[in-house]
């Protein structure tokens, strides 16, 4: 099976890769950027099994969190993608940035692909949800850029999160 891979103007949308892990992991062991994700930094091989997490999730459903590259540069920024593991409250667009990468745009840019390929490309979605820790108001607003709008609250994993999400625009 073929992930999806999507491109912007300014970014690359890929699977994740072993060569990602060292950027990936840093990434991950930034108390700032896992701040609002419900765990503690992550060693490099909590970062490892992360990553073929999301490479699991993606055989099992054909599509997941990939890495997010500059096209320019062909640096690793984050990663973005869909997410709906088992139990999950629906199909979720999410993203996940390194602090250098904070205050591009990379997010909202990153996330709006992944809404526009979702909605292409899934005929059953109905509702694209953002699961986000209350307290995130970067997120919020990253949710908020790409049409998103204030759902409900809910506990994840005990922790309270608001959902935000937006309904398949009309045909």
């Amino acid at each position: 099976m073929t992930l999806p891979t999507l491109e912007t103007e300014r970014l690359l949308l890929r699977p994740l890769e072993e060569r990602d892990l060292e950027d990936y992991a840093a990434m991950m062991a930034d108390p700032e950027v896992v701040r609002y994700l419900g765990q503690e930094p992550n060693s490099r091989e909590d970062a490892w099994r992360s990553m073929a997490l999301f490479l699991g999730h993606g055989a099992l459903r054909g599509w997941t969190n990939n890495a997010v590259v500059v096209r320019a540069t062909g640096m690793f920024v984050g990663r973005c993608g869909l997410w709906q593991p088992e139990n999950w409250p629906g199909l979720e667009v999410g993203w996940t940035f390194s602090r250098a990468a904070w205050g591009n745009g990379y997010a909202t840019e990153a996330a709006s692909a992944w809404r526009d390929w979702a909605f292409a490309n899934i005929p059953t979605l109905e509702t694209l949800i953002s699961v986000i820790h209350r307290d995130n108001a970067r997120s919020i607003a990253v949710a908020e850029r790409i049409g998103h709008r204030y759902l409900y609250d809910l506990e994840v994993r005990s922790h309270p999160c608001v959902i935000y999400g937006q309904d398949r625009p009309p045909a």
